[in-house]
């Protein structure tokens, strides 16, 4: 008899937003390898299209890539009520990154980010869960970053919406667990993405930054392998707890 795969995500339905770029493009796909039926959300309609024949190639499944701003309330209940039956997972990985020191922060600033890293999952999240969406020992995961644990300059304000991201999360693990349904985040540092490559455009040479990770910058897709691992039947005795993804030994 062959071994059942704990980490497999074959029969499951799984949600990334941000699911076009970067770290969540690279979660797509990990979980349509793991054989997840993936169901992608992007704001540009050129990506989103380039994102499903990717993830076709993969596998037959009837992957999907849905287009919303998930900051636009309408948007997101469109959303909701174009799902079908209920999702075994929802990866929180839509997100968007600031330079900016406290003593410059506009208003306009602080509220562009708490829409888009606070406001936009965590009011999807609970359209899900209004609407019985996710299914009974499904898993949420908000991507996170190790900006909510360490003190960095000029990210104050995006540190905030990442912090509040490992509050929300806590709380919710503890209300959704009834239903078997976990809540998680993941902290990763730097990773090569077009976020990070546009950061380092900003603010120059990042080699002081780089000394301090000793197994070097991440990946996409090693966060995406973390992913697969919080949304499989492997993490099924973990909620409410953020893992850090360093290369380091903070």
């Amino acid at each position: 008899m062959q071994a059942s795969n704990p980490f497999s995500l074959a029969d499951k339905r799984i949600l990334v937003t941000g699911a076009t770029s970067g770290i969540g493009h690279a979660i797509a796909l990990a979980c349509a390898r793991m054989g997840a039926e993936v169901i992608g959300v992007g704001r540009n309609p050129e990506r989103l299209a380039s994102a499903g024949q990717a993830l076709n190639q993969i596998s037959d499944k009837p992957h999907r890539m849905l287009q919303a701003d998930l900051t636009n309330a309408e948007e997101r209940q469109q959303l909701v009520q174009s799902l079908s039956s209920q999702l075994n997972g929802v990866v929180h990985s839509a997100g968007v990154s600031r330079l900016c020191p406290v003593r410059i922060i506009s208003q306009k600033h602080l509220d562009e980010l708490q829409a888009i890293n606070v406001t936009a999952p965590t009011m999807l999240t609970q359209a899900l869960l209004q609407k019985n969406l996710i299914a009974p020992g499904g898993s949420i995961v908000f991507i996170s970053s190790i900006a909510a644990h360490a003190g960095v300059a000029g990210v104050a304000a995006y540190s905030g919406t990442k912090a509040a991201l490992l509050a929300i999360s806590r709380c919710l693990s503890m209300e959704v667990s009834k239903h078997r349904i976990r809540s998680n985040c993941l902290s990763p540092a730097l990773v090569e993405t077009p976020m990070f490559e546009g950061t380092s455009q900003v603010v120059g040479s990042l080699d002081k930054e780089l000394r301090s990770y000793p197994l070097g910058v991440g990946k996409p897709e090693d966060v995406a392998n973390a992913s697969v691992f919080l949304l499989s039947d492997a993490s099924r005795w973990i909620t409410g707890t953020t893992i850090v993804m360093g290369g380091s030994g903070f």
